[in-house]
């Protein structure tokens, strides 16, 4: 492999801070791609800076309280504007956390099996609040159909509450709380045994190879008509949340301890310049959840499948 200090021009590179059980510290949230993607972080940081890096999970207040208090130092995959809060408070008030600029794009809304989507005629996400159409999705008999708004923890959770409220589905559906691979393994025996599903769903995901989606309509993202607010600002969120429109597209970010550009520059010149694509990510979500491939084998093959591109990191 090419070493740094061969675009360096030969010089010797320097690592400064304290020596301690681990030089940095990854938070790992509970989804696929920011698993993959802090493995890949871990294995590049390792292999090309000689540091020892350690991946702790966490979730996404946790980690960037972490980066604050620099017990960890890096958020791999932060959605915007999902996680804005959080970022407005770290990033932009204290200024203790830095953005890389390169988002990945990122679309998130409500879909439906295309199967059952068709044969009754469900386009729209209006049509939940239809008691007739929603009886389709109820498997447990309680009257209600279920509809999966997320994983715990995910901000995206809340808002789909607060869309949930907003629209109406909420008064005829049961919304649900699983985790994600739970959750799309449901997916997986419905569409084989022919029953409905409906839920969250988004890109950068391998869903949507695996199985035909309908996606419902929306009204077009509105920011006059987009008011969420988190449990983590108010205990009166949903109460004071509205959002009966769209998504508006997120970008997935990655976010360090501002620290790090004292303590450890080269790090920090690495993880503001990662730039992946949308395709990438799919991939890598395909990788470990379809293919199963083992976390930290697909990073160590994927940095060796794009030595070029992480080189291009490591430079200013």
């Amino acid at each position: 492999m090419k070493k740094l200090s061969a675009l360096m021009g030969g010089t010797a590179l320097m690592v400064a801070g304290p020596a301690m059980a681990a030089d940095i510290v990854i938070g790992v949230p509970n989804w696929p791609s920011v698993n993959a993607t802090a493995h890949i972080l871990k294995v590049a940081i390792e292999q090309n800076l000689g540091l020892e890096v350690e991946l702790q999970n966490g979730t996404n207040p946790i980690v960037f309280e972490a980066m604050d208090t620099g017990a960890m130092h890096v958020h791999p995959e932060v959605w915007m504007p999902n996680q804005q809060n959080l970022h407005d408070t770290y990033v932009k008030d204290k200024g203790t956390v830095v953005m890389n600029p390169n988002g990945v794009e990122a679309f998130q809304g409500m879909c439906v099996d295309k199967a059952t989507a068709d044969a009754n005629g469900i386009t729209a996400i209006e049509d939940l609040t239809n008691p007739d159409i929603a009886s389709l999705f109820d498997s447990d008999g309680d009257g209600e159909g279920e509809l999966w708004i997320g994983a715990p923890g995910w901000a995206s959770t809340n808002v789909e509450k607060i869309r949930a409220k907003s629209y109406g589905y909420d008064q005829t559906f049961e919304l649900t709380e699983i985790d994600e691979t739970v959750a799309y393994a449901n997916l997986d025996n419905a569409i084989k045994a022919g029953d409905p599903w409906v839920g969250f769903c988004y890109t950068p995901h391998y869903v949507f190879e695996l199985h035909d989606l309908q996606i419902l309509e929306e009204p077009d993202y509105d920011p006059e008509k987009w008011t969420v607010i988190q449990p983590t600002d108010d205990p009166d969120w949903l109460e004071k949340s509205d959002a009966g429109v769209a998504w508006d597209l997120a970008y997935l970010h990655v976010h360090y301890a501002k620290e790090l550009e004292d303590s450890y520059p080269s790090v920090a010149t690495l993880l503001g310049n990662v730039d992946l694509t949308t395709d990438q990510v799919s991939a890598m979500t395909y990788a470990l959840v379809i293919d199963g491939i083992e976390p930290m084998a697909y990073a160590e093959q994927w940095v060796a499948d794009n030595e070029d591109a992480v080189l291009t990191w490591m430079t200013e």
